[in-house]
């Protein structure tokens, strides 16, 4: 099969925006420019300073992936589970029926404030109700593709799915690629996506082109992509040398999608079942009266 390439259908800016408490995000999925791209709901990038974070917060109907590009940050939930991502690792939690958590920065004296990102992704209807879980790597645990070998200009961070025949452990519930594309030198790839998924890349650093065009596209822009049934993946070209973005494509699901804050379901009645089970600490919220973090209120 030859190669066509994908083109992008949508260029948006990630404006820096206040959230969670005293934390700075550049938010581009989720946005009202950027509301439908299933399976994805928010794409975040953040930068947290001393004193902000993610306090006490619930989660239900999706799943969150943290990955962090510098620094590290701590995470508590009311299952129990603790733990640190630090600079290069991931932590993809599927929220499932309920979960109550703290997200917070850990701050070094003479270093730079924790960066990363956090992509929400929509959850099968029929997996909406399943336990809490966590897949959790760190630096080393994410495997690197070399589309021209090691010493070559390109190395993908293959978060999840594959990519030139590296395979991630991690393992969505519902199909979801995720890799982090470092041009050291100026350079272009072709990536092999699913059919017909959804897919999207974030600059972070540096210029691109995609596909066939001649348009460059600059830092802190969401570049959505065309999903013809012809088209077998993504050219990428970085134009400087220390480029970055992330590639990530997920299956679309065909449901409905009514979200309140972080309840993620398919009907109204389900979203105000949702806030009754948390207002009667019920239905995978059994400590939400109870429980508080140590991370989330020192």
């Amino acid at each position: 099969m030859s190669s066509i390439t994908r083109s992008v259908v949508k260029s948006v800016l990630a404006v820096e925006t206040q959230e969670g408490v005293g934390a700075v995000v550049r938010r581009s999925i989720g946005t009202a420019v950027l509301r439908n791209l299933t399976p994805f709901l928010m794409l975040d990038h953040f930068r947290i300073s001393k004193g902000a974070g993610f306090p006490d917060h619930p989660h239900r109907g999706q799943a969150t992936v943290t990955y962090m590009l510098e620094g590290s940050s701590r995470h508590e939930d009311s299952a129990g589970h603790r733990g640190t991502i630090e600079t290069g690792g991931v932590q993809w939690m599927t929220a499932g029926k309920g979960i109550i958590h703290a997200e917070m920065p850990v701050h070094e004296a003479g270093k730079p404030d924790p960066v990363g990102l956090q992509l929400w992704v929509d959850l099968p209807k029929q997996h909406k109700m399943v336990d809490p879980s966590y897949q959790e790597l760190n630096a080393s645990g994410i495997p690197s593709a070399y589309p021209e070998g090691p010493e070559g200009p390109v190395r993908i961070k293959v978060i999840s799915g594959k990519s030139f025949g590296v395979e991630s452990p991690v393992r969505p519930l519902g199909g979801c690629w995720y890799f982090h594309v470092i041009f050291d030198k100026k350079s272009n790839i072709f990536h092999d996506l699913p059919a017909g998924w959804t897919s999207f890349a974030y600059v972070l650093k540096g210029r691109v082109k995609v596909g066939n065009e001649e348009k460059e596209h600059e830092e802190f822009h969401t570049l959505v992509f065309s999903a013809e049934p012809d088209q077998t993946g993504v050219r990428l070209e970085g134009l400087e040398d220390g480029t970055e973005l992330v590639l990530i494509s997920g299956e679309p699901l065909d449901q409905t999608v009514f979200q309140y804050g972080p309840f993620v379901m398919t009907t109204r009645d389900e979203i105000e079942k949702t806030i009754m089970d948390y207002r009667m600490s019920k239905n995978g919220f059994e400590k939400a009266s109870t429980w508080k973090s140590e991370i989330g209120n020192l």
